[in-house]
């Protein structure tokens, strides 16, 4: 308990839920994180495309800007989507509660597991992300030989930004912010210091070294027109994370829906700047995909020589921290989206309950130990994970958007032209873009993606009607009085005669007059001394003794307590238990295996009811 205290700290009351709140500078940084961070990575899946098709076709490269800016322009029609989807739903949950009350409970149902595929996805693809970035700076040095190890630095990541959200979002938003606005200051500092280099003074790219790296599955041989959509689609990775302030509006202070518009807007401007930056460096200075090195990295290095070396270190310092801290966003949201569905009934109830630091303590660890299932399956390699990242998170767009348009139109389409206008707008684009992904990655790893999510909305039926068949018994008749109990029959099984004992026979007598005790006899030379302790402390209790020559001590307890309930056409039955608990947390495992194994059996048999009279030991 103290080590839990001192990770995760004291106990928050639940009036102090508004002061967990974020203002929108912690906001950007915990809700943005995500988007921000994929121009880390996002203009080097595009190259990683473009260099397969130039192999083929030398000019290949030149598509990068263009690319980049369709890329640009479906950023701006996705947030101002979003931006409708604030005002029109300031409760949050972005596309699970839209798709529900405008498209139906299996589009909602769909939605909400792409969702959550896709923050899963998200913590493992920034923490793979960030720690490709330090083992890139770290080429060259005494340190280089940490990038064999990148499983283990990417659980210890986890570990880490679990330990911190486990703490409260007000908290978790203190730790992270300062990271992320260092990451801004550098990387605008970086892209503006960059142009200034190449067109004031001439500087030019330094010649590559190192192994080239292609995009997996690609062949030079396939058309232009298709490496270009799977370019487009790899760079489209760059808007993963823009739905995450939709879905996080309640996170805002008041006025919760125009503070989350107006650090949507501020995201979105940041994003393109950051991504056409990138994107523009990458092209002037002839960066090309390398095995041992990011683009990034490539292309700092160029524009920080010498005794601007600290520049580069810098800059990748911060990238390595954003794109770890990226998972920050996944952790805000994904505890928040399984709260809403397991209020829904679609998931366990324990995703519905805060924690005492007023965050869903059960969504937080599940989060974590998916993500570090990923990292593990897929051996912290980028490359491998992208291609399951984005179909979630357009499927997630194409329904939210679709939904907002059935919203506008429920309210009247032309009372809301250019609102339903912007949404029909983001909801075919997305879906486009959404099929592109598929036709493009299937082969590709995506098709895990496409086979889960189907799986996982039906397991979210499966619960659903869990749930309601056991509301529905719960409930099937009226509540009525509780008359009298006709008969409790209270059996004691005494494996030996101890202190406990003693106490569990009191209570026994208090609940009935009706009580028996069980020996089952597996080593005949102990009856007569059990016997014997028994007679003096239980006078006018018989003990009946039960041999057990095959020493099937449970089975046989089990056996005689049926028999007892057969005989008994009334009331109930009550097994006491008189258990002795260790002064030690480890001391239980040397103790009760057998009064574990019984109430596990008759857990599921009706009308016998287990009690248990607790001994405590002293160390």
């Amino acid at each position: 308990m103290a080590l839990r205290r001192w990770l995760i700290g004291q106990p928050l009351a639940t009036t102090q839920a508004a002061q967990e709140r974020l203002s929108k500078v912690v906001a950007l940084a915990v809700l943005s994180s995500d988007a921000l961070s994929s121009v880390a990575y996002a203009t080097e899946e595009i190259l990683l495309v473009l260099a397969v098709a130039a192999t083929a076709s030398a000019g290949s490269f030149h598509y990068l800007l263009p690319i980049s800016l369709a890329i640009v322009g479906l950023l701006w029609v996705v947030a101002l989507s979003y931006r409708q989807t604030i005002y029109a739903y300031p409760s949050g949950g972005g596309a699970y509660i839209v798709a529900k009350e405008n498209l139906g409970t299996t589009p909602a149902l769909t939605a909400g597991a792409a969702l959550l595929v896709d923050y899963t996805l998200t913590v493992a693809v920034s923490v793979a992300s960030g720690i490709a970035a330090v083992t890139s700076a770290l080429q060259g040095t005494s340190l280089a030989w940490l990038a064999h190890y990148p499983v283990t630095l990417c659980l210890a990541a986890i570990v880490f930004i679990t330990v911190v959200n486990l703490r409260g979002l007000r908290e978790a938003g203190a730790v992270f912010a300062v990271p992320v606005y260092i990451f801004l200051v550098s990387f605008l500092a970086m892209i503006v210091w960059g142009l200034a280099r190449y067109y004031l003074f001439g500087a030019t790219a330094a010649p590559g070294e190192g192994t080239p790296k292609l995009a997996e599955g690609y062949s030079p041989r396939s058309s232009l027109w298709f490496l270009l959509l799977a370019a487009f689609s790899g760079g489209c990775t760059a808007m993963t994370g823009v739905e995450a302030i939709s879905n996080g509006v309640p996170a805002f202070r008041k006025a919760e829906s125009r503070n989350a518009a107006i650090t949507l807007l501020c995201m979105a401007g940041l994003l393109t700047v950051l991504f056409l930056g990138t994107s523009t460096l990458a092209y002037l200075y002839n960066v090309q995909p390398r095995q041992e090195e990011t683009a990034i990295s490539q292309f700092a290095r160029t524009i920080f020589p010498g005794s601007m070396t600290w520049a580069y270190y810098l800059v990748q310092a911060a990238t390595a921290a954003i794109l770890i801290l990226a998972a920050n966003t996944s952790y805000a949201d994904f505890p928040r989206l399984g709260s809403l569905m397991a209020k829904d009934g679609f998931l366990p109830r324990q995703f519905a309950y805060l924690g005492d630091r007023l965050v869903y303590n059960n969504g937080i660890i599940v989060l974590a130990v998916m993500a570090s299932v990923l990292v593990w399956a897929f051996e912290g390699d980028v490359s491998r994970l992208i291609p399951l990242y984005a179909i979630g998170v357009f499927l997630s767009f194409t329904l939210s958007q679709a939904g907002m348009v059935r919203h506008w139109w429920k309210l009247g389409r032309t009372a809301h032209p250019w609102s339903l206008a912007i949404n029909a707008l983001g909801a075919t684009v997305t879906a486009v873009v959404l099929c592109v992904f598929v036709l493009t990655k299937f082969v590709h790893g995506a098709w895990v993606v496409v086979v889960v999510l189907p799986v996982l909305v039906l397991l979210f039926y499966t619960i659903g009607r869990h749930y309601r068949r056991v509301e529905e018994q719960l409930t099937r008749r009226a509540i009525q009085p509780v008359g009298p109990c006709p008969r409790n029959t209270i059996i004691i099984p005494v494996p030996r005669v101890h202190r406990g004992m003693r106490q569990a026979l009191a209570y026994a007598r208090c609940l009935s007059g009706e009580v028996r005790a069980i020996y089952i006899e597996v080593d005949p030379d102990q009856t007569d001394q059990v016997q014997k302790d028994w007679a003096a402390l239980a006078t006018g209790t018989t003990l009946e003794v039960a041999p057990s020559p095959y020493r099937a001590y449970v089975s046989l307890l089990l056996a005689y307590i049926k028999r007892i309930k057969a005989e008994q056409k009334e009331g109930v039955v009550t097994v006491l238990l008189a258990e002795y608990v260790p002064a030690t947390w480890w001391g239980e495992a040397l103790h009760n295996s057998w009064i574990f194994r019984l109430k596990v059996a008759l857990l599921y048999q009706p009308g016998i009811v287990v009690t248990s009279v607790p001994f405590m030991l002293h160390d």
